[in-house]
């Protein structure tokens, strides 16, 4: 701050030395003027303006010292009072920036909530016709008919449950609710709806759930499960997709595992972005990139680590790490 005020005031500091050599040059000109008393003269006046810049150092730099550590949030409570006229228009300044800033992030708020509600109704109304399609494709009798529409259909519900989802992420603090969650019974559920895509893609699944039950928010969970699962699907053909749950240090761990097509490299670090796809299979638009990147917001709110180990043309296990029973009490305090 020293160096910015020096930097601030550096004109004039150097019109004031200028005038004290101007004075010591015409003292040393003129034989009538004792040069040792204006010597002495610009002595004295160097030290009263020394001090006289520290004093002012002081006053001056106490409002914009406090500017620069206060938190830059949307508070004035905190903002210091102005002691000199220019202090006075940078107070103002910031006072009026900060109500437009409200008044507007008010207005944002409010759209953005507007526009959630009507989100989520429009939903939450086509999933209706969406239920009375599915029906009426599992009445058709052409088989082969029967199993691409059921493929298309669900195509539409996941995407449908993943945009619900998506808007209800950033208010998942509010939504969380958590209870003893019977972890084999949310599996097969999720398997359930998933039933028809994998016997059309010839999929299997292998059980060993040596832990069942866990403390989470279930419908949170189930959606986490469902983009493992989806994904875990998708990129699968005619293989197993081995499931486990197990304790180790105190710590309940689930893996589900696929032999697809893998995750190379130096896309692993990325996948949990928002919009990431792939960098080697770049016609693939049939993923949004959004499906890991929510599942992964929703598992941080659980407090469960979400990791993923692959192999390209081998094998991807993605591992849920749920936490210890002594780290709900801050979960629950939420």
């Amino acid at each position: 701050m020293i160096r910015r005020f020096i930097a601030e005031r550096r004109s004039w500091i150097l019109f004031f030395l200028f005038q004290l050599l101007i004075l010591l040059f015409i003292a040393y000109l003129d034989p009538s003027i004792s040069l040792s008393a204006m010597s002495y003269i610009v002595f004295l006046s160097l030290v009263l303006f020394i001090f006289f810049l520290f004093l002012r150092y002081q006053r001056e730099t106490a409002f914009f010292k406090q500017l620069e550590e206060r938190v830059n949030d949307l508070d004035l409570s905190s903002l210091t009072t102005s002691r000199s006229p220019f202090e006075t228009i940078v107070e103002k300044s910031i006072i009026e920036q900060t109500e437009h800033l409200k008044q507007t992030a008010s207005r944002n708020r409010v759209q953005m909530e507007q526009e959630k509600d009507e989100m989520l109704s429009w939903i939450h109304e086509v999933k209706t016709p969406l239920t009375a399609l599915h029906l009426m494709i599992q009445r058709m009798e052409d088989d082969q008919l029967k199993a691409r529409l059921t493929y298309e259909w669900l195509r539409i519900h996941l995407l449908l449950d993943q945009q619900l989802h998506q808007k209800r992420i950033p208010f998942i603090e509010n939504d969380l609710y958590m209870e003893d969650t019977d972890i084999e019974t949310l599996l097969f559920t999720e398997l359930k709806t998933l039933q028809s895509w994998c016997i059309q893609k010839g999929i299997g699944f292998d059980f060993d759930l040596q832990v069942t039950h866990v403390l989470s928010d279930s419908k949170w969970l189930a959606f986490i499960i469902r983009q493992i699962l989806t994904n875990a699907v998708k990129y699968s053909e005619s293989s197993d997709i081995i499931i486990r749950s197990y304790l180790k240090a105190d710590r309940t761990f689930l893996d589900i595992t696929d032999h697809g097509r893998g995750i190379d490299s130096r896309d692993l670090s990325r996948i949990f972005d928002k919009g990431f796809t792939s960098t080697t299979v770049h016609h693939d638009q049939a993923s949004t990139g959004m499906g890991l990147y929510l599942a992964k917001k929703a598992a941080d709110s659980l407090h469960i680590k979400m990791s993923v180990n692959s192999k390209v043309n081998y094998r991807t296990t993605f591992t849920l790490a749920f936490p210890r029973k002594n780290e709900f009490v801050h979960i629950i305090g939420m």
